[in-house]
């Protein structure tokens, strides 16, 4: 987690993603209600990252510091989805935007130049493009939008 902050240029104040297989292995990390739940089932998998309250299977570095909460994705991407299913526990994630860039690297000859050095491996999963997961905030009374992304909002009541 500190060279994923390092190289992204992140403070604490960062939500970091846990990226799980399912449903069922993300309320190992979450706390999710019955209304919760049913808006994940029904829009995971996909291009959505969602703020939940965090269990306390969550160590505390990974929590936001003030808020006790945590992002959690389940990806539709299949070479996620079969690496996830091969280590039998979640991936810690984070959209690859570097300091100063407008849009995240996803070219992987650009991040392997550029990164080769600081991560333990790089892996051609295909081409997934620029935009990145929708990110939606669940604590609250109503979803809130925390950034616009590949993710329709309309299902969440959410209006852009």
């Amino acid at each position: 987690m500190t060279r994923i902050r390092q190289i992204r240029g992140l403070d604490e104040q960062h939500h970091m993603t846990l990226v799980c297989r399912d449903l069922s292995e993300l309320a190992n990390y979450a706390r999710v209600d019955n209304v919760q739940f049913r808006m994940l089932k029904n829009n995971t998998p996909g291009a959505y990252t969602f703020i939940l309250q965090a269990t306390k299977e969550v160590p505390r570095r990974l929590q936001h510091p003030k808020r006790s909460t945590v992002g959690v994705r389940i990806p539709d991407h299949p070479v996620v989805l079969a690496l996830l299913e091969e280590l039998g526990e979640p991936i810690l994630s984070t959209t690859l935007i570097l300091p100063d860039e407008p849009f995240p690297l996803t070219d992987v000859e650009e991040i392997r130049e550029l990164l080769e050095k600081r991560v333990d491996l790089v892996i051609e999963g295909g081409t997934v493009g620029i935009e990145p997961t929708t990110v939606i905030d669940l604590t609250g009374a109503a979803p809130q939008l925390m950034r616009a992304g590949r993710g329709d909002v309309t299902p969440f009541g959410i209006e852009e």
